[in-house]
């Protein structure tokens, strides 16, 4: 349990208890458990359900607490560390098991319960006594039970923020595995088919402030995320939306400014190290694309992430582009490097080809069936020239 804090002395001197109500407390200690128990079990549907260890730790907690009521009560001018007096008997897992709303009946049932006895276990004239000690001791058990949760919160949550760095790590790393996905499961994570990764620059400050930034705008729309900053870079994995674009333009609010990248969409978290690589990858390569827009797709960056020397991006152009422009007739890939060489110009790749400019207009619309890019387009008409220089290569036994 959380390490006590002293509780304060009263603004008020409790007047001193008499003898003969602090031996009819001590000796009727263990009847007023017995029967705050009772209680529970009559008007808790919460505790009879609960396994029978929980039940007797529940025990030993209520039992602490009268215990510690009657040593304060002994004591009245002596501030008393109550959270360890009276949940220190109790394991640190009862928080899980417990909620805090179970706690504060518990707490209140046990105090009705020794309430209820004042007349019986005071002494003759001492029952006003007993009973203001009571109601004082009660505030002080209601805030020691606000920081037991309070502090246990805190430590499931720094532990939940290590966890999750080292998901994300793991993902970002390439060493995303069955431990990663189980760990992300502990976290809440549960396993949408569609899963994509934005990275970009983390804000300066609070890295917290940051996260908690990304989660409120992830249910905003709906999504799940596993987030966190590391070093200067500000890293989501996001599932549930088959619009990694979507996503992005969802999430880019925390991020601070400069390019914002979103991987491919994969299929599930151990697939997400694809799409973190390929994020990473146009990241570094955003600087040849200035005007790039923002967010931007890293598939959008397939010919300066392949300038900088990604493998992946280069594979893709030649396998996605260069290989079915190969297979569709050669008629295609001539009339593109030639257009391409003749500056996007109909007539005179038309010259070139000694075709009429028609045929020319339809092979590049064939193109733009086979491949997704319009050889019209001044960005997609870049992206081709790249894959037919390394698709040549690739041919002529090139290094690419």
């Amino acid at each position: 349990m959380p390490e006590p804090t002293q509780t304060p002395a009263p603004d008020k001197q409790r007047p001193h208890p008499h003898p003969a109500t602090l031996r009819r407390l001590e000796q009727s200690s263990g009847k007023l458990a017995a029967a705050a128990l009772t209680r529970m079990g009559e008007q808790l549907p919460w505790y009879r359900a609960m396994p029978p260890e929980n039940r007797s730790w529940i025990g030993l907690v209520a039992q602490a607490g009268i215990a510690a009521f009657t040593e304060w009560f002994r004591h009245p001018e002596t501030p008393q560390a109550i959270s360890t007096d009276v949940f220190g008997t109790a394991p640190r897992e009862l928080t899980r098991a417990i909620t805090l709303r179970q706690t504060v009946e518990m707490v209140r049932t046990t105090i009705e319960v020794v309430e209820a006895a004042i007349d019986e276990v005071a002494a003759p004239g001492d029952e006003s006594v007993l009973r203001e000690a009571l109601l004082v001791y009660a505030r002080e058990i209601a805030f020691a039970t606000a920081q037991v949760y309070a502090q246990a919160a805190e430590a499931r949550g720094a532990w939940d923020a290590r966890l999750e760095s080292l998901v994300v790590n793991a993902v970002l790393s390439g060493e995303a595995d069955e431990g990663t996905v189980s760990r992300a499961a502990a976290l809440g994570w549960n396993s949408p088919e569609h899963v994509t990764v934005v990275l970009g620059t983390a804000p300066d400050g609070d890295s917290e402030l940051t996260v908690e930034a990304i989660r409120r705008a992830s249910r905003h729309s709906k999504l799940q995320v596993l987030t966190g900053v590391l070093g200067d870079r500000l890293v989501v994995v996001a599932g549930g939306s088959d619009d990694p674009l979507h996503v992005a333009k969802s999430l880019i609010g925390p991020f601070a400014a400069g390019p914002v990248v979103a991987g491919p969409v994969v299929g599930d978290l151990r697939s997400a190290t694809r799409s973190a690589q390929a994020a990473a990858a146009g990241l570094k390569a955003c600087a040849a694309w200035p005007d790039a827009p923002r967010p931007v797709l890293a598939d959008d960056l397939l010919p300066e992430r392949a300038m900088a020397a990604d493998p992946t991006a280069q594979a893709l152009l030649v396998e996605e582009i260069y290989r079915p422009l190969q297979e569709a007739g050669a008629a295609l890939l001539e009339t593109l490097s030639v257009y391409l060489e003749q500056a996007s110009s109909l007539e005179g790749a038309a010259r070139m080809l000694f075709v009429h400019p028609n045929t020319v207009r339809y092979r590049l619309r064939r193109v733009t069936d086979v491949t997704g890019w319009s050889p019209s387009d001044v960005r997609s008409a870049f992206t081709l020239r790249v894959a037919l220089i390394l698709g040549r290569l690739a041919d002529g036994g090139g290094q690419i």
